[in-house]
């Protein structure tokens, strides 16, 4: 019962927000109901009859509360006019209740500011007195009376302060939702950002390093072909690791069903895109020093990216012979260099080797990137520096 009450108060509250007219217009006429029941039911003998004059003086004093929320002033001046003349002019039936005076002091409580509710309260005291005593009213008369206004006033300004905070509560939900809304957005704009990054980086790789052994097999067929095999063997092997990492990534965009979970390659994985980097490539050397722990799944993965993506830079555009990889692990932080011998970065066409994915994935674990000639100006180096005090997991 409570849950039916609740939703047809709910309806109503919404229908006053929509129709504020339709809400004036029904309390016009439930006051008009209320004030033509003395002139329906039977009188006391002795006392006069009613006539159409009394009873249409009574509406006419009811009938501006259809425009009590344009004109609250005016309305309670009018209707406390017709009240006055009606009293002293006419000998129809009182009312137990002023209900169209108290409906409209409790709107001037609750529209008008402070300055216009004390006139209009001064103005309305004064009324009061003057029609109490006019009617020869007793002093019970006048208290009742001023109570009733007392309470009409009180509940305005209950009013006034329960519309204002519900409005400062939907406006905070509002500013919450938006603000919701915004940080959803952006999440999304950075998960695709970052999904792009990781088929830029799986395609990128996979594709230079299949180019590589596709142009290296013809040679080696007329020349070697044990290692024409082992070329075709690799691009094999690219093909299927891409295109189960592909799957992964893709398996993220889709919306009939979770996504699979299968883990990103790391630091582990390292040795295997090493190999297929080697086959029919740059010889390449691994090393890693200091105290070598386990990473966050998150840095864990960006190791291997930035690798990867330094490897593919080294294939695509240095045509080097030699390539040095080595990981350090320091109390705070892991530090990577790649360090080859080719032509450095005038030989890159970009002069950059498409560093930006890689800043970006240093940027995003607190770390930095140096990219410049190696040493002794030759060849290219490529240090990135990340930060892993905060993200480390036991082992």
């Amino acid at each position: 019962m409570t849950d039916a009450i609740r939703a047809i108060r709910g309806r109503a509250v919404r229908l006053g927000r929509a129709w504020p007219w339709v809400v004036d217009l029904g309390l016009t006429l439930l006051v008009q109901l209320a004030v033509t029941m003395p002139f329906v039911l039977p009188r006391e003998a002795g006392l006069p009859a009613v006539s159409w004059g009394s009873y249409a003086m009574t509406t006419l004093g009811v009938l501006p509360l259809a425009w009590r929320r344009h004109r609250p002033v005016t309305v309670l001046m009018v209707i406390l006019l017709v009240g006055g003349v009606y009293k002293v002019t006419l000998d129809g039936p009182g009312q137990p209740l002023p209900y169209a005076g108290l409906i409209a002091f409790y709107t001037v409580a609750l529209l008008c500011p402070a300055r216009v509710r004390a006139a209009v309260g001064a103005l309305s005291v004064a009324a009061v007195f003057a029609s109490v005593g006019l009617a020869a009213g007793s002093a019970r008369e006048l208290s009742f009376t001023m109570f009733c206004a007392g309470a009409a006033y009180a509940l305005g300004r209950l009013q006034f302060t329960r519309q204002a905070y519900t409005a400062a509560v939907e406006d905070r939900a509002a500013q919450l939702e938006r603000a919701n809304r915004i940080e959803a957005e952006q999440a999304v704009a950075r998960e695709r950002a970052r999904i792009a990054r990781e088929m830029h980086d799986i395609l990128s790789h996979a594709v230079s390093i299949m180019i590589v052994q596709a142009e290296a097999g013809p040679v080696a067929v007329r020349r070697a072909p044990e290692r024409a095999e082992a070329a075709f063997e690799a691009i094999s092997e690219t093909g299927r690791e891409a295109m189960v990492q592909l799957r992964a990534m893709l398996g993220l965009l889709r919306e009939d069903g979770p996504a699979p979970r299968e883990p990103q390659p790391g630091v582990a994985a390292l040795p295997r895109l090493l190999d297929r980097v080697r086959q029919g490539g740059p010889e390449v050397s691994y090393e890693e020093t200091g105290e070598v722990r386990a990473l966050a799944p998150a840095v864990d993965t960006a190791v291997y990216r930035i690798v990867q993506e330094a490897l593919t830079n080294v294939v695509k555009h240095a045509a080097a012979r030699r390539v040095a990889v080595r990981l350090h692990h320091a109390a705070e932080e892991l530090t990577i260099t790649v360090t080859d011998d080719g032509r450095g970065p005038a030989g890159g066409g970009s002069g950059g080797h498409g560093l930006i994915g890689v800043r970006e994935r240093a940027a995003a674990h607190g770390g930095t990137v140096e990219a410049g000639p190696g040493p002794g100006g030759k060849g290219y180096l490529v240090r990135v520096e990340l930060v892993t005090s905060q993200v480390e997991v036991g082992i």
